[in-house]
């Protein structure tokens, strides 16, 4: 996918409703705001689908017993939402005004108006940023327990990360692997003392202390880990079939630092109804969902935002439907 880098002139249009990020959320809010007949905008950003459109296989989506994979499963979703009525552009906003309404968002393409905005922009994984990672990506390298642990019945793994998250989603897997390592870069766990005490007494987990990953070893698939030891410079390989990197989110929600709630993660605060603090502006999926980060979970929080945004456009009697 290639962006325009050109700055278009800007459009006078005034669109009912535009949608940024082209994940499960985005995709799921334009279904139902274009069903609504209303004309709706969904903007993608530069990677189309989000994190679900680098997972090779979901199978724990419903409706699809036998799996589907993500980049199958976005390319179902810009469908459906295309059918009612939705518009996909392929461009990176770079820029919002949320102080009045219509809101104005700048892009590479140009500007874009709005009477509702939904930011569906979620999160990503953090990296680990060495050798191998982007590549070995959907062939052992994960960042989702849940999503991809099936995969591992019976294989040895390792989980990079010493906080909460990383030993829930390691217990998570020993469900599946024969033994789960974790590779920690101190010598203690910062995870709290009931998920330390759970994951220390469980047999298939074992732990690497004061060690961080230089590269991630394979051809086509993980083989290997070279890993160095912070005390002592010490380089060794540790053979293992995965890695689950759990060492933190970041959501995808700076341009609106100033503007929108956010807690101290930089996650929006949306109430139940999917509302953020300015009238006419909803978050959906990751970006305001710090918790579940499911693909099931965004496209359920989109449906919300997008029958919330209807209901509210009704009220105000401004779109045309």
């Amino acid at each position: 996918m290639s962006l325009q880098s050109s700055l278009s002139e800007p459009t006078s249009q005034i669109h009912d409703v535009i949608v940024i990020g082209s994940g499960p959320a985005g995709f799921s809010a334009a279904l139902y705001t274009g069903r609504a007949h209303l004309d709706t905008l969904l903007i993608t950003g530069y990677d189309l689908g989000g994190q679900v459109a680098t997972t090779w296989e979901v199978d724990n989506y419903p409706g699809f017993p036998k799996g589907i994979t993500g980049p199958d499963l976005v390319e179902r979703l810009q469908k459906h939402a295309e059918q009612f009525g939705a518009r996909v552009e392929m461009d990176l906003i770079t820029a919002v005004d949320l102080s009045k309404r219509p809101f104005t968002l700048t892009g590479h393409n140009g500007n874009y108006h709005a009477r509702a905005l939904i930011v569906a922009t979620g999160a990503s994984a953090r990296k680990l940023e060495v050798p191998g990672e982007k590549e070995l990506t959907g062939r052992g390298v994960s960042y989702c327990a849940t999503c991809d642990g099936w995969f591992f019945q019976d294989k040895e793994v390792v989980v990079i990360g010493g906080g909460d998250s990383a030993m829930e989603e390691g217990l998570f897997l020993t469900k599946y692997a024969s033994k789960v390592t974790v590779v920690h870069r101190r010598d203690e766990l910062r995870a709290g003392p009931a998920m330390q005490k759970r994951a220390m007494e469980n047999e298939k987990v074992h732990f690497i202390w004061d060690s961080v990953v230089e590269e991630i070893l394979g051809e086509t698939a993980v083989q290997a880990l070279k890993l160095r030891n912070v005390k002592t410079g010490e380089i060794s390989e540790f053979a293992t079939d995965g890695v689950f990197v759990f060492i933190g989110h970041i959501p995808n929600t700076q341009l609106y630092t100033g503007q929108l709630e956010m807690d101290d993660r930089g996650y929006l605060k949306p109430d139940m109804r999917m509302r953020t603090n300015v009238e006419g502006v909803w978050v959906a999926g990751e970006a305001g969902d710090p918790h579940f980060r499911q693909v099931i979970t965004s496209a359920g929080m989109g449906a919300a935002a997008g029958m919330e945004a209807q209901r509210w456009l009704d009220a105000q009697g401004t779109w045309r439907g």
